[in-house]
């Protein structure tokens, strides 16, 4: 599966009837999962780049229920009890790797919603040069990386598959 999807209205690529079938399964599939809804303005330019998705005051974080896609339009509730809401497309860009589907309103040309899966965000920390060492602990391999400089020492423990798998990939 291509890691980005396109449904386009009045689009003649040969894939956006099966694209929109993709991205109905995938909306459907949000029933009972958090999500994250972020609203924003397309520049004037039109640079979606330009676009800070970052956190801001009105996003919203809630569990969606009864989420299905009917023709070109998206219905959802925030609580069962809830009224249903909805939006018709004008066109959905589903980016599969990163789990985002980008609704573009067919009544707010000016307008992007961008629905994701809240993701686990992952803090890098990067060693430049650090001293290693290493030894077997056990059946495990004990791998230490240490960096002087910024006083910081990484312990990773490693079973022989994955400490296979490093030095494949080196």
């Amino acid at each position: 599966m291509a890691n980005t999807l396109i449904w386009q209205q009045n689009s003649s690529d040969p894939h956006n009837a099966d694209n929109l079938t993709a991205i109905a399964e995938w909306w459907h599939n949000l029933q009972g999962k958090e999500i994250t809804w972020q609203q924003r303005l397309i520049p004037e330019t039109n640079q979606l780049s330009k676009i800070k998705w970052e956190t801001q005051r009105f996003d919203e974080n809630f569990v969606i229920h009864n989420s299905q896609l009917k023709g070109i339009t998206v219905y959802w509730q925030k609580d069962p009890s809830a009224e249903v809401r909805n939006i018709t497309a004008q066109k959905f860009e589903l980016d599969n790797f990163n789990q985002k589907l980008y609704i573009y309103p067919q009544t707010q040309s000016q307008v992007i919603i961008c629905v994701t899966l809240p993701q686990i965000v992952y803090r890098t920390i990067e060693l430049a040069h650090p001293q290693v060492a290493g030894n077997n602990k056990g059946e495990d391999y004990l791998l230490l990386l240490r960096d002087g400089e910024k006083k910081l020492e990484v312990k990773v423990t490693l079973n022989k598959q994955k400490l296979k798998q490093i030095l494949e990939k080196m």
